[in-house]
This record gives structure tokens, C-alpha cells and sequence, in this order.
């Protein structure tokens, strides 16, 4: 990254309310927080172009991208070092079943671009003629199954993983899905940009039917009655802020009451296909939907269903078909992601290659880039967060003793996974060789089907990663309550960890990551789990209704920020994010405060050790994005975007107010009462 250092005089900093200037200035031969700045913007007014405005007006988004900042910035720099690696493991001749072996077999039959457009359609081509030949519905389920096996979603969204009330065991789950743009909301907004993404929608789904050989007159007419198909099941779906209901969600039936909920749909033989071991109940997320897709599949051609299948088929595996299809595709895509080029061969492939074996890039990729030093620094960043947050709960006016003794179990018990795993998925039976880059993606979806498979029935696996080290992402899984952070997410671009100082690092990843991780245990949804990863109710119901007032407070406050012309925060689909955004903070800063750096108050180029925490926090979301990518987000999305991940939250803290001198009549300014007092 390109480095630009500005050096804030003492009397800029007075200006914004530094109210004890930094004894001693060091100036280090480079510093991100600085160079990043906007210093024509009052903090007070707009924190996040104060902190990022000087970066983002000096990088434009990529062509290629839907968006750009310090995530992509990450990911590139990570691109480029597993390109290394898989470059590496093709030109060796690797022993047959290693992980280079399957790493260099994958990118040479990806990057094959030539052998890809000479076999045209043949990999898929059986699966192509089995969905033509489909007569009757047992052979309709049959082959979603045989599609869901190879990471083929259509009509029914199977899932299996931890039953949320005994999360000793791995339960076979259904979901709403059948949709192909991605939200409910896309069926029904009336504004010109949503109807011109139903539009384009139809002309997209006869492109790729014809595409695959179909006359145009058929497949106009197939993509309208798919879209009609559709429409009829997003009347049913559940709103994006109703799926975070966990109790509502949760609907525990016995197989056969399944069954009898969509007879159309001939359960039996689907599960049969799938390969799914015999259970005695399962948990509907929504079973609404499931009785709509019933008499949908009875009242609907099944030639619609037939094409239905053929498009998601071809859509889910474009990028590996002739240019035709991957070329058609992202022009879809455009509409909500605004990127204007597409993303070069390599790195689509290495995004492939991520999803279907990341952790055996992410072996090689540890030992090379995040040494143990790194490691321990992180851990015992968690440890002081974790504090932070046990004495906050214990300063809580508004919960009971009862609840906070709980309270403190479920945070002592909180499972961290930091970097790494400490041990690794077992990659042997994946079979990737050099016959076609679709016949990779099929045997790697494959594999990962029967991993998933083989969890039923056996005890839960608590060691688990659903993450690859590499990735820049953290989450917090309730469940196992656990918070899992890979090496990625402590990644700041240009610079190796032991450059940053801890000011930065505690807003940076004590905040933003671990911080909103940890406080993810305890915000709206997680709060509901104890402290063994169960549904289950632990509060005095008067302290729920007492946390519930408080987080109203936080959904009220996000509803009314339009970062579009007619799209507003959804402030009760965000509240969780907004809630573990808000908590790192406050946490970041607890634990912050108890570090030499902060009580030495040395400044760092005209930055005192508050200030740079500050920025620190907002240099996790330093980036800008696209009206179009916008637009789907904050359709579709759980979080806010970043520019309200910063400015949201910092309005509710107190010390953000004294380190920057934040007064009444700037448009940060919340008077005390107004704001969000949650932890």
C-alpha cells in the first residue's frame, strides 16, 4: 500500500478536541492511520471520512469490483500469496492424493481456458439429458437431490448441522429457498432499479437456457414462467429481519409430519438421493414454505420445473463452461454489484479453489505467513477483552444478579479459536485430477455433501473451523459458543504485525473483530443460547424486557439513516451487527485503556494513543462502494454499511466524545440520554 504520512500540528489537534496533547511525538517511516485521513473533515461531523476520506479519494474502485477497501486490500494481498502457492504446487510433480498434487491438478484444469471452450457443455451434458428426460415427480426429486449433491441449489434448502436447542446434536435441517435473485424483496419493490432487475432477470434466465440450446421462443416463455414460479414463493418467504427470531425459526417435526407437509414433493426418494441416513425428526426453519412449494409442484407444468433445474444447473457451474456462460453471468451480476470488468481468470480461480479446499491452502499458507508470535499476541488480546466485558457486566444497573451470574458463565466458557485449527480437515477421498475444471467443482461438492452427511448420527465435532485461516472474516457461532478468528482478519495490508502499535491493533482487532465477536454472544440472537451453545431462556423476564427497551432504542436510531434516495437501514434486520459493533468498541476501549501505550500518551504523527484507538477502529471498514452494491446490500444484508458501522456506534460513546471534543450542533452529536446503553 502506498504510504502518504501527514503530521497534524498540536494546534490541529486542539481544533478537534484533544484534550490532553501527547507528551512526545514518533514519527515511524510509515503510518497507515495518518496517511489515510481526511483533515478537512470535523471528526465530529463525519468520523468516517475524517479517518478514510484521504485514502478513498485516492483510490478509485477498481473497474473489476463492486467495491474497495481494506477487506480487498487483504484479500489481494492474500490472493497474490496463495497464487504463489498454487503456482508452486502445479509445477511440482506431486505425489498423487497430496495436497499439492490436488491444489495444481485444480488451477491447471481452471486456467485452462482453452480446453474448457473446446468441451463446451459435455462435462454437464448427462445431467443436462437427465433433467430432459424427467416424466414425473419422483424423477423431478430425484434429480434436485442428485443437484443438491453437487452444490446445485433449487428447491429445496436442506441443511445439517447443530440442533439449536441440544446442541450436542447434529440435526437435519430445511430452509426457505427457490429463489433466484436473492431476496424476497427483489419480487416486489416497484422503484425502477427493482423493476429492471426483474426485467433483466427474465432476459438473463432465456440467455442461458438458449445458450444451452434451447430456441428462443421457449426459453422467453420459461423464463417468464419461472419468474411467475418464483414470485408465487416469495409470498411466502420469510422477511430478511424475521429470520432472526431463533424460536420462530424453529420448528421440530417428526420425518413423517415432514412428509406430510409437502407429499408433492416426494421426500422420501429426494432423501434417498441425497444419501441421508434414516432420522426420526427434523427442524423446518419455515414451514410455510414448504406447503406453498407443495402446491406449487401440483399446480405448476412440469416442463417449468424441467428448464428451472437446467438454469440453476448452468448458472451455478458458468464459470467453469465455455466464456459464453461465465460472460453472461457476471453481466447479470453487474446489476448488483455495479463492478464494471470482470475479475481475471486467476482470481476467480483462486476464489474457487478457496471454497472448495481452503484449508489445504490454508496449511501451506500458515506456515509461511503467521508465525506463533502473532498468535500469542491475539490470544491474549481475546483474554483482555473477555475482562472488559466481565466488568462492564458487573457495573450493569439495569440486569439482576441472577442474570449476571449466567452471564459470567457463558463468558468464562466461551470457546477462542485464533489463526488457525489445530487440527485439520482430512482432504483424501476429495478426487481432483486433470480431466475438466467442472468435473473438479462436481467431485469437490461432492466431497463436501458426504462430509456434511456424515455428521449425522455421530457426536458433534467441536473443533471444527468453518473458516479457512486466510479468510479476512471472524464469526461467532452460538452453538458452540466459540469465537473463531483466522489469521486473516489481523491482516493489515503493507505491513507485517509486529509494526502496528497496540492502539491501532486494539481498534483494528480488539474492536472490530474480536470485541464485536465476543459481544455477538450477547446481542439480540446470541443472548438466546446459555452457555453450552442451547436455546434455551436464561434471563429474569424482566431483564429480557429491560434489554429489549435498550435495543429498541438502537433499531429506532438505525432506521432513520437513508445512505440511498428511498433505502433506509433496516435497523431491526442489523440490530445483532449493530449491537457487537457498538459492544467491541466499548470493549476495545476497556481493554485499551489498560495498556502502557495508553497511559505513556505518546503521540505517533501528531496522533495521541485515544485517537489512533479511534481510527484504528475505523480503519476496518476504510473503503467505498458502488450505488448498485449498496442498493443489494442493504436489501440483503444482516449489516450496516461500513460507513454506519463507524459513525453508527461511535455517536453512543462517551469516550469518543472527550477524545475529540465532540459538542452540540455537530451532526455526531447525541445528547446522553438518546443514546444506546446496552453493555
Amino acid at each position: 500500500m502506498k504510504s502518504i504520512i501527514f503530521t497534524l500540528t498540536a494546534i490541529l489537534l486542539l481544533a478537534y478536541g484533544c484534550k490532553q496533547p501527547a507528551p512526545q511525538s514518533e514519527t515511524p517511516a510509515k503510518d497507515i492511520l495518518s496517511a489515510n485521513m481526511d483533515t478537512t473533515v470535523n471528526p465530529g461531523d463525519d468520523f468516517f471520512a475524517f479517518a478514510n476520506g484521504g485514502w478513498i479519494k485516492n483510490n478509485p474502485i477498481p473497474d473489476e469490483q463492486s467495491s474497495w477497501g481494506i477487506a480487498y486490500l487483504v484479500i489481494e494481498e492474500n490472493r497474490n500469496r496463495l497464487r504463489k502457492i498454487t503456482e508452486q504446487a502445479a509445477a511440482q510433480k506431486a505425489s498423487q492424493g497430496s495436497a499439492e498434487q490436488k491444489i495444481g491438478d485444480f488451477w491447471a484444469t481452471a486456467m485452462d481456458s482453452a480446453a474448457i471452450g473446446t468441451n463446451g457443455l459435455k462435462p454437464l451434458q448427462p445431467l443436462l439429458d437427465e433433467i430432459d428426460a424427467i416424466k414425473d415427480a419422483k424423477q423431478l426429486s430425484t434429480m434436485v437431490g442428485k443437484l443438491e449433491r453437487l452444490g446445485v441449489g433449487t428447491i429445496i434448502g436442506t441443511y445439517i448441522g447443530q440442533d439449536s436447542k441440544n446442541s450436542e446434536a447434529i440435526a437435519l435441517q430445511f430452509w426457505q429457498t427457490g429463489l433466484g435473485l436473492p431476496e424476497r424483496e427483489y419480487y416486489f419493490k416497484n422503484d425502477s432499479a427493482t423493476q429492471n432487475i426483474r426485467n433483466t432477470y427474465l432476459q438473463h434466465v432465456s440467455k442461458m437456457l438458449q445458450l444451452s440450446g434451447l430456441d428462443q421462443a421457449a426459453a422467453d416463455k420459461s423464463a417468464k414462467d419461472m419468474l411467475a414460479l418464483e414470485t408465487g414463493l416469495a409470498k411466502v418467504h420469510r422477511k430478511l429481519e424475521d429470520l432472526r427470531d431463533p424460536y420462530a425459526n424453529y420448528n421440530k417435526m417428526s420425518l413423517q409430519a415432514f412428509y406430510k407437509m409437502c407429499p408433492n414433493c416426494d421426500l422420501p426418494n429426494y432423501l434417498n438421493t441425497m444419501g441421508i441416513p434414516k432420522v426420526d425428526s427434523v427442524i423446518v426453519g419455515q414451514p410455510e414454505y414448504y406447503k406453498a412449494l407443495d402446491k406449487a409442484l401440483k399446480s405448476t407444468p412440469l416442463l417449468t420445473w424441467k428448464h428451472n433445474l437446467r438454469y440453476h444447473l448452468l448458472e451455478s457451474y458458468a464459470e467453469t463452461l465455455p466464456d459464453d456462460f461465465g460472460n453472461e453471468a457476471f453481466a447479470f451480476s453487474q446489476l448488483f454489484s455495479g463492478a464494471k470488468t470482470q475479475k481475471p481468470r486467476w482470481k476467480r480461480v483462486i476464489e474457487a479453489e478457496e471454497n472448495m479446499m481452503g484449508e489445504l491452502l490454508g496449511q501451506l499458507y500458515v506456515k509461511e505467513y503467521f508465525d506463533a508470535k502473532a498468535k500469542k499476541r491475539y490470544e491474549d488480546l481475546v483474554e483482555s477483552v473477555r475482562a472488559a466485558l466481565k466488568a462492564r457486566i458487573e457495573k450493569l444497573t439495569w440486569m439482576s444478579d441472577s442474570t449476571k451470574q449466567k452471564a459470567y458463565v457463558k463468558l468464562a466458557t466461551m470457546k477462542k479459536k485464533v489463526g488457525y485449527p489445530d487440527k485439520w480437515k482430512d482432504f483424501s477421498a476429495m478426487k481432483i485430477g486433470r480431466e475438466s475444471y467442472a468435473q473438479n467443482m462436481m467431485n469437490a461438492h461432492e466431497w463436501w455433501h458426504q462430509y456434511q452427511v456424515n455428521k449425522l448420527g455421530k457426536p458433534v465435532d467441536r473443533d471444527e473451523w468453518d473458516m479457512t485461516p486466510q479468510t479476512y472474516n471472524a464469526y461467532y457461532n452460538p452453538s458452540n459458543n466459540e469465537i473463531v478468528l483466522p489469521a486473516g482478519i489481523f491482516t493489515v495490508p503493507g505491513f507485517r504485525d509486529e509494526e502496528l502499535d497496540d492502539a491501532l491493533v486494539y481498534g483494528y482487532a480488539g474492536a472490530s473483530t474480536i470485541g464485536h465477536e465476543i459481544t455477538h454472544g450477547f446481542d439480540d440472537q446470541g443472548r438466546q443460547f446459555d452457555e453450552k451453545g442451547n436455546l434455551v431462556s436464561w434471563w429474569t423476564k424482566d431483564d429480557e424486557e429491560k434489554f429489549n427497551k435498550r435495543a429498541e432504542v438502537m433499531v429506532n436510531q438505525f432506521n432513520q439513516y437513508e445512505p440511498l434516495p428511498g433505502y433506509k437501514i433496516n435497523g431491526k434486520a442489523t440490530l445483532g451487527e449493530n449491537i457487537a459493533d457498538l459492544g467491541g468498541i466499548l470493549l476495545g476501549w476497556d481493554a485499551f485503556v489498560q495498556t502502557a501505550q495508553y497511559k505513556e500518551n505518546k503521540s505517533i504523527n501528531g496522533l495521541n494513543p485515544a485517537q489512533r484507538y479511534f481510527l484504528g477502529y475505523a480503519l476496518g471498514w476504510l473503503g467505498h462502494i458502488r450505488e448498485e452494491a449498496l442498493k443489494t446490500r442493504l436489501l440483503v444484508d444482516v449489516h450496516s454499511p461500513a460507513k454506519w458501522r463507524v459513525n453508527g456506534p461511535y455517536v453512543s460513546v462517551d469516550a469518543f466524545y472527550e477524545t475529540f471534543g465532540v459538542k452540540s450542533g455537530q451532526a455526531m452529536y447525541v445528547p446522553d440520554s438518546s443514546r444506546v446503553r446496552i453493555w
